[in-house]
């Protein structure tokens, strides 16, 4: 189960993101703390932001210099995420499962019309161009980034755009880097904390790596929107089993 829902996840990184939906509940499933399971699953799908970012070097090098500050807020940012992780009882954690999933859902259910919507917004992207809302936005996805993860790369796509990264290629560039940052410093944090249960995270890991090879080649014939919609119903229907099996 869990190689199978690392592939999964690898191939829907790779064509519209959202391969949390399929590695963290089979954690779960698998018997691990929710704790445990949430650090876990940060290490196994770790490597899509990673890997996309080092393929968007060209694009990266245009705001060499520019964005000092904000990559500092996400080193930060998931630091004090997974920091936050590492000090929640397991019982309370698992109360906030329910609505961290559909949190999530809702928003990469409307992750492209909220983009569209905001696309218009920013007349740059930069360290000068950043006020004091900005920044505290950064500083919460960062932490929300460390601590759970799901959704966060369409919460940085929709600032990214309000900032004024309106070409997609140099806001998915950005993105995936701020992304890598945020999961390496939990993903570092968690294993110092011992956290990670490491069995079980390299079968998934595994998995995920053979999920973003292929997810390249079928992301030639696959439309995203489908995809996305499988996502946003696998989404809601967890959300709405968690919350029955937790709360009822």
């Amino acid at each position: 189960m869990l190689f199978g829902a690392g592939i999964l996840a690898g191939i829907c990184n790779a064509v519209a993101g959202g391969g949390t939906f399929f590695t963290f509940p089979v954690f779960l499933a698998a018997g691990m703390p929710p704790v445990v399971a949430n650090a876990s699953n940060a290490v196994a799908v770790w490597p899509g932001h990673a890997f996309a970012a080092i393929g968007y070097r060209r694009e990266l090098r245009a705001f060499s210099g520019s964005i000092r500050v904000t990559l500092w807020i996400a080193l930060i940012g998931g630091s004090c995420g997974a920091a936050l992780l590492i000090f929640i009882p397991n019982t309370m954690f698992l109360r906030l499962v329910p609505f961290l999933i559909l949190f999530a859902t809702v928003l990469f259910a409307l992750g492209p019309r909220l983009s569209q919507a905001l696309s218009s917004a920013g007349r740059g992207y930069g360290d000068e161009h950043a006020s004091a809302g900005t920044r505290l936005a950064e500083f919460l996805i960062a932490i929300y980034g460390g601590f759970f993860g799901a959704g966060m790369g369409i919460m940085l796509m929709a600032g990214l755009h309000m900032l004024g990264v309106h070409d997609v290629q140099q806001n998915n560039a950005l993105k995936n880097l701020l992304g890598a940052l945020i999961t390496s410093m939990a993903v570092l944090i968690f294993a110092l904390s011992g956290l990670i249960d490491w069995h079980y995270t390299a079968i998934a890991f595994a998995g995920a790596v053979v999920g973003g090879l292929a997810g390249g080649r079928i992301a030639r014939w696959l439309p995203a929107a489908w995809l996305r919609g499988l996502v946003v119903l696998i989404g809601s229907l967890l959300s709405m089993y968690y919350l029955s099996s937790i709360y009822f």
